[in-house]
């Protein structure tokens, strides 16, 4: 597998999209408030806090990178953990560029193939890792929104309704996906009829390869369903590592200097926001995500520190780690392209 020139200039556009979206989103967020302002604000924030906020992002990376390692080990694949993190934010940074989180998982199956981890073995892993984010998602929305309904204005009820739908649509899909052995057949008789159609060469070989892939990914896929106690370990991890990453927006909120509102309210506001951005297709939910936040925490912050909140927030949560992971990304492939030179 190697990443051709059409698909640089894939992910470059994506990039360049996801770049225009954040300036859209920003002069909108500015459109009545100097950055001069904001950066101000943001300025007199206590650091500490910042620093938990940075520290929780970084422990919901590494908890990502202990499912996909569990897994692979179950699987019989060598894989050490800081290989394992590698992965988790090349997933991340693909994820956040390309429309719908649609480039993450095939761009980690592509890395790992790279270093010799078996496409059948990283895919599974990947989908019950995808799977149990779903439950979760899902699951956290459905409960904290019970207690956060009064935050949401008509269009947030209809993103949530929809998101949670394509949510659950998703879920039933990598279920079936996971363990089922005839649409896993269909999948690749499917793919094997695009390439025929783009007439790509060595077609017969490329059949024989992956449903060689197809029968190994299936006896992969019933021993894990016959080890639940590896998916209920991965549930319970996500539930964490979940719990962890929507603290962020807690500790934000403290850092401005404010504790009306305890770790469980904000935390449960923030999945409620989370669930309703999720579904949409722009690339990193840009703009969406600016939006919905500051509909859903204009009761929590005072009118006039809202944006600087949101930019806060969702710098921590998101873009910092967009850059963090774009480096992972580039670091990666310029060392492999010398090892590949030498």
């Amino acid at each position: 597998m190697k990443l051709e020139g059409k698909s640089k200039k894939h992910i470059f556009r994506n990039l360049l999209f996801f770049l225009i979206l954040l300036v859209i989103t920003l002069r909108i967020i500015l459109k009545d408030q100097s950055i001069t302002q904001i950066l101000d604000i943001i300025k007199e924030v206590k650091i500490q806090y910042i620093l938990i906020a940075i520290l929780c992002m970084m422990i919901y990376m590494m908890l990502e990178a202990v499912n996909l390692g569990r897994t692979l080990k179950a699987l019989g694949e060598k894989s050490k953990f800081i290989k394992n993190v590698k992965y988790a934010l090349i997933g991340f940074f693909f994820s956040s560029i390309t429309p719908a989180a649609s480039g993450g998982q095939p761009m980690q199956v592509y890395y790992m193939h790279k270093e010799k981890i078996s496409v059948a073995n990283s895919t599974l892993a990947l989908l019950i890792n995808l799977t149990s984010m779903q439950i979760i998602t899902i699951g956290f929305a459905l409960i904290s929104l019970c207690f956060n309904y009064q935050y949401l204005n008509t269009a947030l009820i209809i993103f949530f309704i929809v998101g949670i739908l394509l949510n659950i649509t998703a879920l039933a899909l990598l279920i079936i996906g996971v363990f089922s052995k005839r649409l896993s057949k269909w999948l690749v008789n499917v793919a094997i009829k695009i390439l025929k159609i783009f007439r790509i060469k060595n077609i017969e070989e490329k059949q024989q390869k992956f449903e060689k892939e197809l029968t190994k990914y299936q006896y992969s896929a019933k021993y894990i369903k016959e080890n639940k106690i590896l998916i209920l370990k991965t549930i319970l991890t996500t539930a964490i590592q979940f719990f962890i990453f929507y603290s962020i927006t807690y500790w934000t909120y403290r850092s401005f200097g404010f504790s009306e509102s305890n770790i469980l309210e904000i935390v449960s506001m923030q999945s409620v926001l989370y669930a309703t951005v999720s579904g949409i297709p722009s690339p990193g939910a840009v703009g969406v995500s600016e939006g919905a936040f500051i509909e859903i925490f204009r009761n929590v912050y005072p009118e006039g520190m809202i944006k600087s909140a949101t930019l806060l927030n969702r710098g921590i949560n998101f873009y910092l780690f967009v850059i963090i992971s774009a480096f992972i990304v580039i670091i990666n492939d310029l060392k492999r392209n010398n090892e590949v030179k030498e």
